[in-house]
This record gives structure tokens, C-alpha cells and sequence, in this order.
């Protein structure tokens, strides 16, 4: 028997490391586009978060002096000439309080009272209230000197933080030299304070800016959530529960459905103008109510609330219903006792998602009136009240200097808003996730 000897062939061998060098080189090709998606992946993160930082900062730097105030300790001789204890309202407290500070500072003012009137500019129009409200529920005090605590006037206050200084020229700033000379002098007196503006979140809104404040919209933007949700959320979930579970398949829901998405495309403010057509002109609701902008807002959210709740559904596994509807489970218990709970995290992340879109919402709230100045506090639906977006519009679009920064501090406090309204939909989903 004779041994065959083999000889290897040389062309295979390279052939084959030709293969497995491929073979790296591409693996190594693959792991290096992997790699440069993470970074961009990593890079785009980035950038979004420069940009929130960004974003944050800015309304942070403007808005945060919005956050303090300045107040005057002014003592106010009530004089019995000058005071009517039957109508105190009518008394010139503001002048009784310029004249007499300067009196304490030995200026001695002219006979037209020029001086008295620059220093009544320091002084805000709240000091003629506390003191009228005084003098109504304490009528002994007529004769005696009373020390009064008034937030100083808009101009007055931005210049103790910072924002005017005696280095901009005269006719670019609304204080006298004489009038920061004032100032400098009482804040050396010790009268003048620095405290945490309550103002801010106890009162509604005011042309006067440093008596403004966003309770009135807050409560107003609250209300009209109110509204939304009680109209949009069942309606919205019904229609998608019908649409998914019980509705037969055929051309008119594929038209519905086409519809619904295309509304949830439709641009705000064309809700607008069909909120202002249909419920103020048609149905004569009252304008700028927290009614009309719920129901403004609810239909501007049921689409979104709709399709949510669809996906919510259809993520549900077939085998739920299989195994429900075997059991001789009917449709409709099928669906609200096995199929809805298990969908409910989803539907309830939409419903507030899309709550907290409405809420950011302004071009339908100026459409139906939201636009004009509406004092005081709305204490039922139908009273005329603002939000904390056309709040901001307003307070954007003003003259006086003071409003710019309560502009930031107010979209700080919409933002605030948001960020309880989402932090809700994800707790919600989370227990609801753990008890099903």
C-alpha cells in the first residue's frame, strides 16, 4: 500500500486569508459606524441639553429678581386737617408721605411742589390703600404718627437691583439724580428693605408692576384644565376604545381615522377662530371665561388624546382578549375589565401629555379674549379671567421696564406648571404599571 502525500494549495490558503481579512475589515467597518452613531446620538443629547441649560439660564437671569422686592418704612403724620375719617379714601396719602419725607430729609420744597411730586414717584400706589384701610378700621389713629410698609414704586425697585444706574444718562432713565439721591439716603436711614415678593403668587394682575402678580392666572389657567379634562379625557378615550374594539373595519373608519390625525395636525390656532365662531358668537358664552377656554382647549386635545389612547390599546397582546373571550367573557367586558387596565398607563401619559400641551397653548386663548388686562381673582367659570400664557404675552408686550423680568418669572412658573403636570403622568404610569 502506497501513502498519498497532499499537497496544500497555496491559492486556497490566501484565498481563505483573503476571506477572514475581508471579514475584519468589515467588522471593523461596522464597529466604527456603531461607534460614530453613539457619539452623534451622545452629541445630539448634548446639544438639546446646551441648549435647556441655555434656555433655563436666561429666564433665570432675567426673572429671578421678580423673585424679591423692595418695601419703604415711611412714618405718616395723619394729619386731622387733611383726613376725612368718614371717606379716608379720598386723602392724597401719597402726597401726606412725600411731603412729610421730605420734611425729614430738610428739603424745603417750592410753591408749586416739585419736589413733593418727584418724591411721590418714588412711593408705589399701594402706600394710599394700606394707609386708607388703616385709618377706615382704626379711626383713633387720626393725630399720631404711623409707620407705613409700601413696596416702592417700579422704577425705584429695579434700581436697588441693579437694573438702573446713575452712569446711564438722564433721558434714558425714568429716576432723577435727585430721586437716586433719595433713595441712597433712606436706604442708609435703614428705611429702605429687601424681602421674598409674596405679591408675586398672592395677587392677580395690575398696571402697576410691582403689584403684579400670577395667582389670577394661575387660577384661571387651572380652571380651564379643569374643563379640558373633564370634557376631553372621556371623550377622547371613548371614541378611541369604540373606534380600536368595536367599531366594524371599513371605508368610513378608515376616513375617520385619516381625519383624526389630520386634526391633530391643525395648527392652534384655527381652534381659535372656531372656538370664537361657535361658543362666543353662536352659543354667546362668555368671553375670556375659563368655559370657553376649556372647551376651546378640549377640542384642540382630543385628537391627541385619541390617538394616544388607540396606541395605548393596540399594544395590548391579542392573546388578553383570546384568552378573556374564551373564558365567555362579552366583548364589553372583555374590553373594560381585561383590555382597558392593561392599556391604562399609556391612555393616562396621553391624557396628561396632552394636558400640558394645552396648557402652554396661547394663539386660541387670545382669540377668545384672554388678550385684555382682567384684574382680581376669577372665582367661577364663567367670570372673565387670564392664563398664565397670555399672561406672559401681556406682560411681554408692556411699557414699563419692571414688567420684563415678572415676564421671565411668570414662564418660570408655567414651566413649573409642566414639569408637576409630566412628573404626574409618570408616576401614574408607573403605579398603574405595577398594579397590572
Amino acid at each position: 500500500m502506497t501513502d498519498a502525500t497532499v499537497t496544500p494549495d497555496p491559492s486556497a490558503g490566501a484565498a481563505s486569508s483573503l476571506r477572514i481579512d475581508r471579514l475584519r475589515a468589515g467588522l471593523k467597518r461596522r464597529y466604527a459606524r456603531e461607534r460614530r452613531f453613539k457619539l452623534y446620538g451622545l452629541l445630539a443629547i448634548g446639544v438639546a441639553v446646551g441648549f435647556l441649560l441655555l434656555l433655563l439660564g436666561r429666564l433665570i437671569e432675567q426673572g429671578h429678581t421678580a423673585f424679591y422686592a423692595h418695601t419703604m418704612t415711611v412714618p405718616v403724620y395723619m394729619d386731622p386737617a387733611r383726613i376725612d375719617p368718614a371717606y379716608p379714601q379720598g386723602t392724597n396719602f401719597e402726597l401726606l408721605a412725600a411731603e412729610q419725607a421730605l420734611a425729614r430729609l430738610g428739603v424745603t420744597d417750592d410753591a408749586e411742589g416739585t419736589q413733593a411730586t418727584e418724591m411721590r414717584g418714588l412711593f408705589s400706589s399701594e402706600l394710599k390703600f394700606v394707609a386708607a384701610e388703616l385709618i377706615q378700621a382704626q379711626p383713633e389713629l387720626i393725630g399720631q404718627t404711623v409707620s407705613i410698609d409700601a413696596p416702592l414704586a417700579d422704577d425705584a425697585d429695579l434700581y436697588f437691583k441693579g437694573e438702573i444706574s446713575l452712569n446711564t444718562p438722564a433721558t434714558q432713565r425714568r429716576l432723577s439724580d435727585q430721586q437716586i439721591a433719595w433713595l441712597d439716603q433712606m436706604q442708609a436711614n435703614g428705611r429702605i428693605e429687601s424681602h421674598f415678593n409674596s405679591a408675586l403668587f398672592t395677587k392677580g394682575d395690575s398696571t402697576e408692576p410691582e403689584l403684579a402678580g400670577v395667582l389670577g392666572a394661575v387660577i384661571g389657567s387651572a380652571l380651564m384644565l379643569l374643563v379640558t379634562a373633564l370634557i376631553a379625557i372621556p371623550l377622547g378615550v371613548g371614541a378611541a376604545l369604540y373606534l380600536e374594539e368595536f367599531a366594524p373595519k371599513g371605508r368610513i373608519t378608515d376616513m375617520i381615522e385619516v381625519n383624526i390625525n389630520n386634526l391633530a395636525a391643525v395648527p392652534s390656532i384655527i381652534y381659535g377662530l372656531l372656538g370664537l365662531a361657535l361658543f362666543i358668537n353662536w352659543m354667546h358664552l362668555p368671553r375670556a371665561s375659563p368655559l370657553v377656554g376649556g372647551l376651546v382647549l378640549a377640542l384642540m386635545a382630543l385628537p391627541t388624546i385619541i390617538i394616544a389612547t388607540r396606541s395605548s390599546l393596540k399594544a395590548v397582546p391579542p392573546s388578553i382578549r383570546e384568552a378573556a373571550l374564551a373564558m365567555g367573557a362579552s366583548r364589553t367586558q372583555t374590553v373594560f375589565q381585561h383590555t382597558l387596565p392593561l392599556a391604562m398607563p399609556g391612555v393616562m401619559t396621553g391624557a396628561i401629555i396632552s394636558m400640558a400641551h394645552a396648557l402652554g397653548e396661547t394663539a386660541p386663548l387670545l382669540l377668545i379674549g384672554m388678550v385684555s388686562f382682567v384684574p382680581g381673582i376669577p372665582h367661577a367659570l364663567t367670570e372673565p379671567t387670564g392664563a398664565l400664557p397670555s399672561l406672559v404675552y401681556i406682560w411681554e408686550n408692556a411699557s414699563e421696564r419692571a414688567f420684563h423680568e415678572r415676564t421671565a418669572a411668570a414662564i418660570l412658573v408655567l414651566l413649573s406648571f409642566m414639569v408637576v403636570m409630566n412628573a404626574a403622568a409618570v408616576i401614574l404610569r408607573r403605579r398603574f404599571e405595577r398594579r397590572w
